[in-house]
């Protein structure tokens, strides 16, 4: 018997000593803050491991993950332009959201230039897919996973500050019913002192980390194959839309929250 899709996407963020979660705090909406942990989990992994360790250990776990390139969605201010790493070079791309192919496991680096009042600002972020999607045969591209920078993201990376977002599906459970088109990512604000990981492992199942900084690419050509990661490949892909549903819409029953991170 067929089963309708129903997949909803969240993302966290963290921001310095504030829990915010849909525009109050933890405490204020009667909810434990997510340093409360059941006493019998025990998390072998943490958000501040170096990117790539997540992506490999789950490499190593049952799930038809290797080799599959999960269909990703890469959005952020308007006039923004997204170009992932080929080799050790960015290819030239349209201003808009970015659509790729990215394979379990493995670490790119994008490039986010045109920066509204930023003139010659360019951030080099790193994205690091944890986990796929198991959408409908035939509908992956129905489906990528929503990874939406916003600019409070860029306006810290370019002051030094370090940002980590973490992507994950939403408990079917603990769902909110609230209306969202695909631009519209909710972000939940969570203290420098949690880890970000575990908080999207209590509310659902992480699928990517997003981490934004100030690196830029090193002068020394020796080092260019570890800022790049080795350069992992990727596809483009192009997104498919229903005459009928707007363009930024999601599918029926789809959305998306965000972890946001500063330090």
């Amino acid at each position: 018997m067929p089963h309708k899709a129903n997949i909803r996407f969240l993302s966290l963020a963290i921001s310095t000593a504030t829990v915010l979660l849909l525009g109050g705090s933890r405490e204020a909406n009667g909810q434990a803050t997510s340093g409360q942990l059941p006493g019998n989990v025990h998390y072998l992994h943490s958000g501040d491991l170096p990117p790539g360790f997540i992506g490999g250990a789950r490499l190593q776990r049952r799930g038809a993950v290797q080799g599959y390139y999960q269909p990703v969605r890469l959005s952020g201010p308007e006039g923004v332009r997204f170009s992932l790493a080929d080799g050790t070079t960015f290819p030239p791309t349209e201003a808009g959201a970015l659509h790729a192919g990215l394979l379990i496991g493995a670490v790119y680096r994008i490039r986010i230039t045109d920066i509204a009042d930023s003139p010659g600002l360019e951030i080099y972020p790193t994205v690091e897919v944890i986990d796929r999607t198991y959408p409908p045969p035939g509908e992956a591209l129905r489906f990528p996973i929503p990874i939406n920078i916003d600019r409070l993201d860029l306006l810290d990376a370019s002051q030094g500050r370090m940002v980590t977002r973490v992507i994950y599906l939403e408990d079917s459970e603990q769902a909110l019913p609230l209306a969202e088109t695909i631009d519209s990512a909710r972000t939940l604000e969570i203290s420098s002192r949690e880890d970000p990981l575990k908080v999207a492992d209590r509310l659902g199942r992480p699928v990517a980390i997003v981490r934004i900084g100030s690196l830029l690419p090193p002068a020394e050509p020796s080092l260019l194959p570890q800022f790049f990661f080795g350069s992992p490949p990727w596809l483009t892909m192009t997104p498919i839309q229903k005459q009928q549903e707007p363009a930024n819409a999601l599918p029926v029953g789809e959305s998306k929250f965000n972890f946001r991170q500063q330090r």
